[in-house]
């Protein structure tokens, strides 16, 4: 047993916790958060413009996309741009929580946007197209989740499980472009 602190204390700061009941402006901020928040805001909002990118390409193959026996794959397509802009929504309202601004300037999207828009009209380039973005977001996210660390555990697992959904959507599109 630890006779470091007495029974009942707990080995927690409470001065920090008193501290954080005081700034209410900060919101989810309190002062003992860890990370570089204007680091994570620019990593958050280039995730966003990726997410919304996505979503974009994923509407635009559904839409398009022609030829018989087409109707699991364009379900599919719809499937995972509903879940691209579910991810989009998290991450804003985090940069919110972080009192940052989430950038929804269409004019920034490309420029931020780690995965390209597609244009493809064949079915099978437009797999190929969602295949390799889902890759580039995971992979994005990968080095983002190594770079938040410890420092930022709320923003980190929200990464794992977006990341986490990417891998099953790489998957399913490699899976159709198997076939």
């Amino acid at each position: 047993m630890d006779n470091s602190t007495p029974a009942g204390r707990s080995a927690i700061d409470t001065e920090a916790i008193r501290i954080a009941a005081k700034n209410l402006d900060d919101g989810a901020v309190t002062t003992g958060y860890g990370g570089n928040r204007l680091e994570i805001i620019n990593m958050l909002n280039s995730a966003l413009a990726t997410e919304l990118v996505c979503v974009l390409r994923y509407k635009r193959h559904y839409f398009t996309i022609s030829g018989p026996g087409n109707g699991p794959v364009k379900a599919e397509f719809l499937q995972h741009a509903q879940d691209e802009q579910g991810h989009a929504d998290q991450i804003a309202e985090r940069i919110v929580q972080l009192n940052g601004s989430p950038d929804f300037n269409p004019a920034n999207l490309s420029i931020s946007s780690h995965a390209e828009y597609d244009d493809s009209s064949d079915m099978q380039a437009m797999i190929k197209a969602n295949l390799i973005a889902e890759r580039v977001a995971i992979e994005a996210y990968r080095q983002m989740i190594a770079k938040i660390g410890d420092s930022d555990p709320t923003t980190r697992l929200m990464l794992v499980g977006i990341m986490a959904v990417e891998e099953e959507h790489a998957d399913d599109m490699r899976d159709l472009l198997a076939k």
